[in-house]
This record gives structure tokens, sequence and C-alpha cells, in this order.
């Protein structure tokens, strides 16, 4: 549905997996086919030649292709039929030539592997954006104190650099993985009708080779028709990454909230606004970012159950593939490019967030002030003192400083000063600021 292309695919990754550039990708592996067969003395030079010239997208059907599609069960048999028309055109005896010793899938698969290597490419430029983006902002912000919070309840103070540096550590270990996961993944697939290249006789490794090489693809020990590992673990790189920002946008939503109001997505005319309330400014990144990692756990599903593939060529489990694997990535794309640009002109209001460090009346700092009692009089001893004091706060809407004042036990070995000092969550963040210099640091390194 183009419709929604820009609210839910606005990344450079869309454009890679066009009708039109499937179809392109497809004729290279066809052009790259006739020229390797060339190169081992099967096909002639010259027919080769002119069967590369032919394998221009532009010179194709569209129309009438995707409607033999239906009859044929793929699209790779009326583009070769089509293919070989254009070439017969101009050369007859090069038109013999065409999809020499090729089955549907092998063209198919491996012009896959090069929309995917493409997508690589454009997927590792989005994620060094994001990763520079993200760095700068924990940067940023590793001092800008706010509440920490565990099941949606506030905990103990945190910095916003430290929740930013957790987004930021995890896209650091995805960028590893797809170093690893690139030279595996991207493999080029020949194995003839039945995996054996058994019409190309002895010279069926040969023909591979040169076919691989020219495609600037690995080549596998044995052919993959069955065997799609390597697209669900693309699949997989794709929807985890994805996790990763869904979860990122989920908090950032949150920090929307009109009670909370810690954050917001940047300004533009006409973002976030409502048909009916003009007060409104919604969280739309957050909500795109959030409807594509919705939908991709069930995306992810197809492609593990098309692992199921029968014998040497599958019925249904490579053909669910075609569309659900581009669907994943392009999906995944517009995560990242939206997550880049929400992250890269978010807006941060610290002030708010000092605020609301303290609408608990002073309860966010109740463990810091329970592990200090606790050593006069230990831990349990301090926990079972605290809570009711705690318990009070809440009911009375009394500040815990003030109890804490007032408390015979606390005044025995804390003076008020103390006490106050307790209480102040700016001085309570921890080891955050340790934390954060690390991720920055292995950040640092991987550039």
């Amino acid at each position: 549905m183009k419709l929604l292309t820009p609210l839910l695919r606005p990344s450079r990754l869309t454009p890679l997996f066009s009708d039109e550039a499937t179809l392109q990708r497809m004729l290279d592996v066809e052009a790259s086919l006739a020229q390797a067969q060339a190169q081992c003395g099967i096909v002639p030079a010259q027919a080769a030649a002119v069967i590369a010239d032919h394998c221009k997208v532009a010179q194709l059907d569209l129309g009438a292709l995707t409607q033999a599609a239906a009859g044929a069960g793929n699209l790779a048999i009326p583009l070769v039929k089509q293919l070989t028309a254009c070439v017969k055109a101009a050369d007859d005896e090069a038109a013999r030539y065409v999809h020499w010793g090729a089955t549907s899938q092998d063209i198919i698969d491996s012009g896959l592997m090069l929309q995917l290597r493409d997508a690589f490419t454009e997927t590792e430029a989005l994620l060094k954006d994001l990763l520079a983006a993200l760095a700068q902002q924990t940067a940023r912000h590793q001092q800008t104190v706010m509440a920490g919070r565990t099941w949606l309840q506030h905990a103990l103070p945190t910095t916003f650099g430290l929740k930013l540096a957790g987004t930021l550590d995890a896209l650091l270990r995805w960028q590893e993985r797809l170093k690893e996961i690139r030279p595996r993944a991207l493999a080029a697939q020949f194995g003839g009708a039945a995996g054996t290249l058994a019409s190309l006789e002895e010279k069926g490794p040969q023909v591979a080779q040169a076919l691989a090489s020219a495609l600037s693809l690995s080549l596998p020990d044995t052919p993959w028709h069955s065997q799609r590992d390597r697209l669900l673990e693309v699949g997989g790189w794709y929807a985890g990454v994805a996790a990763t920002l869904g979860k990122f946008a989920s908090d950032f939503a949150l920090l929307m909230q009109t009670e909370v109001g810690e954050a917001a997505e940047p300004v533009a005319q006409g973002r976030g606004g409502s048909s009916a309330m003009p007060h409104k400014r919604n969280p739309v990144a957050c909500a795109a970012i959030l409807t594509a990692t919705t939908r991709l756990p069930g995306l992810m599903a197809t492609l593990y159950a098309s692992q199921l593939q029968q014998h040497e060529r599958a019925l249904g489990g490579w053909q669910a593939e075609w569309e659900t694997l581009p669907d994943i990535i392009t999906l995944a794309g517009g995560v990242m490019q939206t997550s880049l640009e929400l992250i890269r002109d978010m807006q941060v209001f610290p002030e708010k967030m000092r605020e609301n460090l303290h609408i608990t009346h002073g309860l966010i700092m109740a463990e810091p002030v329970t592990l200090k009692l606790a050593e006069h009089i230990g831990k349990q001893a301090a926990h079972q003192h605290l809570e009711p004091l705690c318990h009070r706060s809440l009911d009375e809407g009394v500040a815990l400083q003030t109890l804490l004042v007032d408390d015979a036990l606390i005044r025995r070995y804390f003076s008020e000063d103390e006490i106050a000092r307790l209480l102040s969550p700016l001085e309570a963040t921890g080891s955050a600021p340790v934390f954060i210099r690390q991720v920055l640091a292995r950040y640092k390194e991987s550039l």
C-alpha cells in the first residue's frame, strides 16, 4: 500500500525491493550467467554479449509478466520467456542460450542476494548515522537526572544519558552482528533443476564459481534451494534491530505523556496534530515505529514456518518468503530512519525531569536512606523501620523528609543536613556515569 510508504517505509531500503528493482536484479543474474558460461566455453561469447545487452527491465512488459506469473507460479518463468523473445528479435542464435542450465529458483534467489547486498550497504550507513546521533545525545545528557522507572512506577534516580546509552549499547551489538552476517548470508544460488547441475555435466562447478565471481557473491558448498537459514538470519537481524528501537520508542512515548512531559518529538508544521483537538501533539514517530515492530514478529513467524521446505525444491515455503522478507527489511528500515530523525532532533526537558523526581515527596530516595540506616541497625531492621514512614508519606501526603526529621531513631544517627543530602536525587545516580563512559568509549572504538 504505497499510500503508507512515507509513514512506515521512509528509508532508502524501500526502493531496493520495488518491482522494477526485483526484476532488474533477476536480469542481472541472467546476464552474469550467460557471461560465466561464455567464460567456461559453454555459450558463445557473442551470444552472451547479446543476452547481457537485453537484460534491462525497461525492455520487459511488466503488466504481461505479472499476469503470466499467476499461471506460471513464479516471476522467473515469464521473465525468461520475455527475455528470450527480446534476444531472439536481435539474434536468433543467441536466444538458444538464455537461461542455460539454470532453474527459476536460481535466478530468483540470486537476484534476492543482490538486493540484500544493496540493502546491507544502505543499512550499514543508516546504522552508522543512528549510532552517531545516539552517541551525541548520550554525551549531552549524561548528567540529566530523571526518575528511573520499574513496573511503570518511580524506582530510583537515573540519568537520561544512561537510558540512551542502553539503546546505544544494544545497537553497537547489532552492528557487530551485521558484520558477521554479511559474508555468511550473501551466497550465490545455482543448482539447476534438482540441485545437481546435471545439465552442465562436468562443468557445473566451474560455471557455478564463474557465476558467483561475476555476481561478487560467495559460492556455497552446496545449492541451498530448500535450506533457508541464511534468510532466517537476515530477517532476524532486521526484526531484532527494529525491536531494540521499538523499546526506545515505547519509552519515549511514555515520557511524552501529558502527566509526565519529560520529552517531546521534534517540532514541525502539522506534525502530531489531531483532526478534532487543536491542542494535541501526538507521538507520531513513536507510533510509526511501534506499528512496524508490532507487525514484525508475525512476519518472522512466517520465515520460521518457511524453514520446513520439502525435499530439493519447496512447495509453498519458498514462495511464502517472496513478500515476507522484503516486508521485514523495509519495515525495519523505516523504523531505523524514523528513529534517526526522532533521536537527532528530539526535545528533552531536564527541568520537568527534576520536577518529577519530587512528586513522591522524597519516596524515590527511600532505599538510599534505608541502606544508610542499615549501616547502624542492619538491613532488615532498617527496612522495617522505613516502610511505615513511607506509607504515612503516601497516605497523608507529607514529605518523607519531614517524617524522617521527626523520627527519633533517624535523628539518633543523622542530622537534618545529612537527611537532606540523603534525600537529594541529584547525588544518587550511582555508577551511571561509569556505564555511560564505557559505552561511549566502545562507540569511539567502532568508528
